[in-house]
């Protein structure tokens, strides 16, 4: 039986909101799309999805980064073309749609075949380290400050007890933002050339920001060919991110996902908060590992921690003023949160393969895990322009802008090796002792 909702869980919601608000505006932010309905449909998207996924998924969705490239080139600067991108959104959510009727009819088992721990081990890995220089890139910026808020959280996890030992995050961003307010204050920013202008913290944001946000910010949208044929393709790429996120998750958690609730739930979920997403004018909606991170921090897994964060996300973004005061955060100090959100989700990956108990003197094993981590972390975004080149379409926009992750390609040729390998393997690799 479930604990009932007490201040605890409220609080424990704010940390969630910590760790989605960063990647969800700078989204909007580099396309050009407005951060506030960024906030208030990654709100509404997760309810949405919680609600189709029976409230059984501890999942945070917030505006994904794949679709950046797509939308940089539908939107170009210009907010008569945001409606164009909108309704292109919403065909990419009826992508999702339509593979997770797919999946359905596929059936769980098997799904769970194509990812046996010697997949997800390493493709959980990958998530985690290919995050990581974000987390570095935003660190670097002040590396003393990031340094108060690694310090701080590890401090928590590892020497508190009680409810202290459920907000480290929270209580890092608390501590790093409290030692930039007084460091401004007494003229240390400037003094040491920290900071941006000389200040960790630009209050300007809040006084420029409105209290409520204009009807006028919502565009009705509009169905373009080409900018469906730029967008919505990209879902195919997302649904296997997809898969690699909730297998996360449930790796975190330590529920299976894919049997139940059911993939095809958690795919029908994240299509309906994309459609969501696209008729109101905010980013596509994606799974987020930050919020998977806090969750192997705090080992709190009750999915009504991440609606009252949704809850949370709406009121931000229909009240401009609140989303505002977030959007001060120092690069640097969620950095330092960063290192340790993302570091714990490649550890997870790592527990997956142990607990599995791989026999990695077997070179099946190796090939497999070893493809995953090499394609994963050294291909970054792989463009699809010598296809098109092949048939004299190389100068065509969707040409361009289409490419692949490097997670994508390791997920997908990962499946392939683990399909087509031989299970049983007679001879081990010779083990050489020096």
């Amino acid at each position: 039986m479930k604990e009932r909702l007490g201040a605890k869980h409220f609080i424990l919601g704010f940390q969630h909101l910590f760790a989605m608000f960063g990647a969800t505006v700078l989204v909007p932010a580099l396309t050009h799309m407005n951060p506030a309905i960024a906030l208030l449909t990654a709100g509404l998207g997760t309810l949405i999805f919680h609600f189709t996924t029976k409230r059984k998924v501890p999942v945070f969705l917030g505006s994904s980064f794949a679709f950046i490239a797509a939308l940089l080139i539908v939107i170009d600067g210009k907010a008569s073309n945001i409606p164009k991108a909108q309704g292109a959104i919403m065909v990419a959510g009826l992508v999702y749609l339509m593979l997770s009727v797919l999946v359905y009819f596929a059936g769980a088992d098997r799904i769970r075949k194509l990812f046996p721990p010697v997949v997800t081990g390493p493709i959980i890995m990958v998530i985690g380290l290919t995050l990581s220089p974000s987390a570095i890139g935003n660190a670097k910026t002040c590396w003393p400050l990031a340094l108060v808020a690694l310090v701080v959280i590890i401090t928590v996890m590892c020497f508190t007890k009680g409810f202290f030992k459920l907000v480290p995050v929270l209580i890092g961003i608390a501590s790093g933002y409290l030692v930039a307010v007084v460091s401004d204050f007494t003229g240390l920013t400037a003094a040491l050339h920290m900071g941006v202008a000389g200040h960790f913290i630009n209050f300007g944001i809040v006084q420029n920001a409105p209290w409520v946000i204009s009807l006028h910010s919502f565009q009705t949208p509009q169905f373009d060919l080409t900018s469906i044929i730029l967008i919505a393709p990209v879902a195919f790429v997302t649904f296997m991110e997809h898969i690699g996120d909730i297998t996360t998750n449930g790796a975190v958690v330590g529920q299976d996902f894919f049997a139940d609730p059911g993939l095809h739930r958690t795919l029908l979920g994240d299509g309906i908060a994309c459609i969501v997403a696209g008729f109101l004018g905010g980013p596509p909606s994606t799974t987020y590992g930050e919020n998977t991170g806090v969750l192997a921090v705090t080992k709190m897994y009750d999915p009504r921690v991440l609606r009252i964060a949704a809850c949370y996300a709406i009121i931000l973004g229909v009240f401009g003023k609140f989303g505002a005061v977030l959007q001060t955060l120092p690069s640097a100090l969620l950095g330092g949160v960063s290192l340790i959100l993302f570091g714990m989700i490649a550890s997870i990956g790592m527990r997956t393969i142990s607990e599995a108990r791989l026999d990695f003197s077997h070179s099946r094993n190796l090939i497999i895990v070893g493809v995953i981590l090499v394609l994963g972390l050294g291909l970054g975004n792989v463009p699809f322009k010598w296809i098109f080149d092949m048939f004299g379409a190389g100068n065509t926009e969707i040409a361009k802008t289409l490419s692949v992750s490097g997670l994508f390609m390791a997920t997908l040729i990962g499946v392939i090796l683990n399909a087509i390998l031989p299970q049983d393997e007679k001879k081990p690799i010779e083990k050489h002792v020096a």
